[in-house]
Parts: structure tokens; C-alpha cells; sequence
């Protein structure tokens, strides 16, 4: 088990900045990065087709990569499979879901804003979140369907002033509802925390779920001592059409991790 990988899966690009600060804390391991952008984007599928998806993906990588440890970089499949891949597979898994409870805790004002992906913003787990941790606080939340596709598609080749552009709208609505923190609920949403910034202002908190994530990492590791004997270079795969790439290069190449091609 000592050089099992520690795999993170996305539907595209969306877990890579959390492969970033898993591997600042942990760059001894193994890492491999699975864009399942064959079935891009997670986020307007139905939660039972989104289930099934995602438990073929995890079988295929059980079956090619034995993976110590899988990370389901993001909220939308984490929120819908979780459960069930803990229930199928015997292998630990990390999940990623808005991070609702420390915007609860820390709002100043109790406006909170959620931007998430459409399934995100409308499932139950999210509301039972709200209750459990912000029951006090006024959410808003806005389904960014769009940004989840440039970050995508555009993002690496887009100029700062496209980039502020394409997340006006959202930081409109937030100003609109004077929220004081606001909660990344796509992982796709990291790329853009500076664009956010810049346009919401220093008086919003912009969360996101990275540091936590790392720490549950960290966590199961010690305990299941998923220490890696030998370093390799770390892996970037992708599971669709090799007309997308060239754009998934750029990416594995931006990350510094190996380019696998298919999985």
C-alpha cells in the first residue's frame, strides 16, 4: 500500500488548485489527477446519471491506478456519490462540500453568498448545510453555470479584463444582496478568488473548502500510514475526446504534473 497514489477526480479542471495544496503539504506522496471531461460538466446532470457516472470512474480507477486514497474534487459529485462510493469501496474518500459552516461562524453581517453550480445550489444537502451551520444567517445563493464553463474552456487564454467581464454578473448579485462572505461552492471557482476580490472588495470574505479538504487528507493518511516509499512524478489524466487535448496539456503543464493522455 506504501506507493498506492492519492487520485483526485473532477469532471475537468476544477480540483486541480486543491492537487496544488495537497501536494505543498504532503510532497513526499504519490498524486494522480483525473479530469473525467468526457462527462463534463457534472453540474447539470441528473443526480442518479451523475451516481452512475461516477461510480464507473471509480472503477476504472481502482482497476488501472490502485489508488490509497481518492479526493472527489468536487461539490456536486461529493454531494450526490459520496455516500455510495464510501458503502462500495473499500478505500478511504475525501469529499468536498460548500463551506457553509465557517461562513456561518465568521459573517459579520449574516449575508452570506454561495455560488455553486446549479445541481449545488438546488439540492437538499446544501439547505440541510444552511440549517445545520448558518440557520441564523441570510443566504443567497447564484448558480454560476457560465463560469463553470469558461474556467473550463477559457480560462488560460482569456486576459484579466475578459476574466473580470465573465464574473460581473455573479459579483453583482452579491453586492446587490451586501453580502460579507461568500463561499466558493464549485471548486472551478478557486481559479477566479482574485477576480472576486478585485470586484466585491476587501469588506467580503471569499471562501472556499481547500485548507479543509488538505487537513482530511492529512487526517486519514496518518492513520491508515499511506506513506509513499518511493516518489514519482505526479499524473494528470483525462477521459475524453483528444480534440480537447491541448487545452488539458496546458493545464497538466501549469500544475507541473505529467501528461497521461486517456485513463
Amino acid at each position: 500500500m506504501s506507493d498506492n497514489p492519492i487520485v483526485f477526480i473532477d469532471s475537468g479542471v476544477g480540483g486541480l488548485p486543491y492537487l496544488k495544496m495537497a501536494k505543498q503539504s504532503l510532497p513526499e506522496k504519490n498524486f494522480v489527477y483525473v479530469a473525467d471531461n468526457k462527462n463534463f460538466p457534472y453540474g447539470e446532470k441528473h443526480s442518479l446519471e451523475l451516481k452512475k457516472i461516477i461510480i464507473k470512474l471509480i472503477q476504472n480507477i481502482v482497476e488501472k491506478i490502485d489508488p490509497g486514497l481518492i479526493v472527489i474534487a468536487c461539490n456536486t459529485a461529493s454531494v450526490v456519490a459520496l455516500s455510495t462510493l464510501r458503502d462500495k469501496f473499500g478505500i478511504p474518500f475525501v469529499g468536498v462540500v460548500p463551506a457553509i459552516k465557517p461562513a456561518g461562524e465568521y459573517s459579520g453581517n449574516g449575508n452570506i453568498g454561495l455560488l455553486a453550480t446549479r445541481k449545488t445550489v438546488e439540492d437538499p444537502y446544501t439547505d440541510k448545510l444552511i440549517k445545520n451551520f448558518a440557520s441564523g444567517c441570510n443566504v443567497k445563493k447564484y448558480a454560476g453555470i457560465d463560469l463553470v464553463e469558461f474556467v473550463e474552456k477559457k480560462y488560460l487564454t482569456s486576459s484579466e479584463e475578459e476574466i473580470l467581464k465573465v464574473v460581473s454578473d455573479a459579483s453583482g448579485f452579491f453586492l446587490d444582496n451586501r453580502i460579507d462572505s461568500l463561499v466558493l461552492g464549485c471548486t472551478h471557482f478557486v481559479y477566479l478568488v482574485d477576480y472576486f476580490k478585485q470586484t466585491l472588495g476587501s469588506s467580503v470574505d471569499i471562501i472556499d473548502s481547500r485548507e479543509g479538504v488538505v487537513n482530511q487528507i492529512i487526517r486519514l493518511i496518518k492513520n491508515d500510514k499511506l506513506l509513499s516509499a518511493t516518489k514519482n512524478k505526479d499524473v494528470f489524466y483525462m477521459t475524453g475526446s483528444q480534440a480537447e487535448k491541448s487545452n488539458y496539456i496546458k493545464f497538466a503543464e501549469e500544475f507541473n504534473l505529467l501528461w497521461g493522455g486517456n485513463l
